[in-house]
């Protein structure tokens, strides 16, 4: 009888180099679409080998770094309910998914040239940032906080003004701006209140 093979969880030098070349990368293409691999590689500080290993073309990476980042927001809405009241968690992620939409932006070009080529990937759909805003509306609607029956269409809908912002610009100011009108908005008619 064989015995099932276990998953060996990668070794902690290996996961940093993976995320310092999420880093990197992720600002390199955003002032650069199609800079080369090789100079990502460099200013992480990895080997081409390495680089590779983990990245083994543009589509692959480009589209880990809008995988990792969509991630990063999706977590950080369970880990703001675990130290916050709901309505203080839901701002704070919305800053969170702002700075997320500046990133996405910035990277915009870079997705649309691994993502046009015929029979090329398919862009990430948005689901974990879809169900953390669930998880932070549910969290607000029961503690009374937000008025009831907002969806999460409803709240990204309320929220489309950030993509119309422009990452060059000093986008923060105006961001902070609509969300507290969004959350305002959203206190309105709350039954805690």
């Amino acid at each position: 009888m064989s015995r099932p093979m276990k998953e060996t969880p990668a070794r902690s030098d290996a996961v940093r180099n993976r995320e310092r070349i999420l880093h990197v990368a992720m600002t390199e293409l955003t002032v650069c679409p199609d800079v080369p691999l090789s100079a990502i590689a460099k200013k992480a500080g990895v080997g081409q080998g390495t680089f590779y290993r983990n990245f083994p073309n543009r589509e692959a990476l480009v589209l880990e770094i809008y995988r990792y980042e969509m991630q990063q927001v999706a977590t950080a809405a369970a880990e703001l309910l675990c130290g916050r009241t709901p309505d203080v968690a839901l701002r704070e992620w919305m800053d969170r998914l702002a700075r997320f939409a500046m990133t996405k932006a910035g990277l915009a070009d870079a997705i649309r040239l691994v993502t046009s080529t015929p029979g090329g990937p398919a862009k990430p759909g948005p689901a974990p940032v879809m169900e953390a805003a669930a998880t932070l509306l549910r969290a607000n609607e029961e503690a009374g906080t937000i008025r009831p029956g907002v969806t999460p269409d409803d709240f990204f809908l309320a929220i489309a003004g950030l993509w119309q912002l422009d990452p060059q610009d000093d986008w923060q100011p105006r961001a902070a701006r609509l969300l507290d009108l969004v959350m305002n908005g959203l206190r309105a008619g709350a039954p805690g209140r």
